[in-house]
């Protein structure tokens, strides 16, 4: 069975793709029907994109490497990883979530912490449970390169140890990377709260993997 795997980019607010929400509004209800595939919609608060068919499985290499990078840490990953995983999630269903952290800082924002919290059970979920998540941070365009790559990788790794301490998920289903401000959501407003996120991608769906 190929090892599914859901991408989380972690900044000063978290994010996921196909769809975008307030913290305030998400639910676990709402990740996991993002995460789960196009075919099931989301609620209210949520947009998603045209529906799609069913993702493309990985590629037997692209399996291999996702099996490499599981129990690294953000910091031990190379350039080239980063972008295979980049390259690989481009694909997935996803979900953009905004989670808070404490300025200048990995410490997780009090009023975030319901948000963390439905991520953590959406992933512990009957529909997503057993999958493997990447956890990967971006950052907006403020300060320099070396500071946000570095604040993007803390920040990631401060949601895979909320969500293997109070989870219970094991750390090696959680993949941690960071992309610092190299890959802004909103280029033409670099500054913006849109570029602190992390992005959950989900790269293969159960009846897939199931084959």
């Amino acid at each position: 069975m190929t090892t599914m795997l859901a991408m989380v980019a972690i900044t000063g607010a978290l994010s996921f793709g196909l769809t975008r929400a307030l913290a305030d509004d998400v639910t676990e209800d709402q990740i996991v029907r993002a995460l789960a595939g196009p075919k099931k919609p989301l609620t209210r608060g949520l947009s998603m994109a045209p529906p799609q068919e069913e993702a493309p499985a990985a590629s037997p290499e692209q399996a291999k490497f996702l099996q490499s990078v599981r129990g690294r840490t953000a910091r031990s990953l190379s350039r080239v990883e980063r972008d295979e995983i980049a390259t690989i999630a481009q694909t997935k269903p996803n979900i953009d979530l905004e989670i808070n952290f404490d300025y200048n800082s990995a410490i997780i924002s009090q009023k975030s912490l319901a948000s963390v919290q439905a991520l953590g059970r959406a992933l512990t979920s009957a529909d997503l449970k057993g999958s493997t998540f990447v956890l990967a941070g971006h950052t907006d365009a403020a300060g320099t390169d070396a500071y946000n790559q570095d604040l993007s990788e803390r920040r990631a790794e401060a949601i895979k140890q909320y969500l293997v301490g109070k989870f219970g998920i094991a750390g090696a289903e959680l993949v941690t990377v960071g992309y610092g401000k190299s890959k802004l959501k909103d280029p033409g407003q670099p500054l913006s709260g849109v570029n602190r996120r992390v992005q959950v991608v989900n790269t293969e769906s159960k009846t897939t993997a199931a084959k």
